[in-house]
């Protein structure tokens, strides 16, 4: 609330008084940041003639014309911010700008700190690869699904081995069939040179 986070007024740089004056036009009427600087109108800034107002200790479904929005906010001494301009009427929430900016960053940092980086595994395969290897490098490449790692697997073909690209396909999907209930294929198994790869991702955990 507005008792546990105190507005406090930015100090005035120390200049020639027009550029005083310049910044005192741009503050917003109750003495607060410049309004060119938010990044959500709030208070006069608002433009709809009418919003849906919420926060805390504010009633549901409150629609009211903005001048007794914002006289709401006043008497609570708290801002009203534009949080859903597009919605119909735009939605505004009552409460401390400041706060409300602080927790809008920290939510945001969490999402990005939350966020998995893509992980690659590459499997190799040649286009005659015994079932001993063909084992060894499946259960590998279980262990990377189940890690949440996708799984690049490839067949390379060396010299004269190109012959067998069809042998290589059919290993290749072979692998994929038997990782299914681990992953899902997000590439087909496709020829890129001597190379014919094939991508699976992580299944979602449900």
């Amino acid at each position: 609330m507005a008792g546990q986070f105190p507005f406090r007024p930015r100090p005035q740089v120390q200049g020639n008084n027009q550029n005083n004056q310049q910044q005192q036009q741009q503050r917003d009427p109750r003495g607060r940041r410049p309004v060119q600087e938010n990044p959500h109108r709030i208070n006069d800034d608002i433009t709809a003639p009418v919003v849906r107002v919420v926060g805390e200790n504010v009633e549901p479904n409150l629609v009211l014309p903005i001048k007794e929005a914002i006289r709401l906010a006043d008497e609570m001494e708290l801002d009203l911010i534009e949080i859903s301009p597009k919605a119909d009427p735009p939605v505004c929430r009552i409460a401390d700008y400041q706060k409300f900016l602080y927790q809008q960053k920290k939510k945001a940092k969490e999402i990005k700190a939350k966020q998995v980086k893509v992980v690659i595994k590459e499997i190799r395969f040649g286009p005659q690869t015994d079932d001993h290897d063909y084992n060894f490098k499946l259960k590998h490449a279980e262990n990377f699904l189940k890690e949440g790692a996708k799984v690049k697997a490839y067949v390379f073909f060396r010299g004269r081995s190109i012959v067998f690209k069809e042998q290589g396909e059919i290993l290749l999907l072979r692998f994929a069939n038997d990782l299914e209930e681990f992953g899902r294929v997000e590439l087909m198994p496709k020829l890129d040179g001597k190379k014919m790869n094939m991508i699976l991702a992580p299944k979602s955990k449900k």
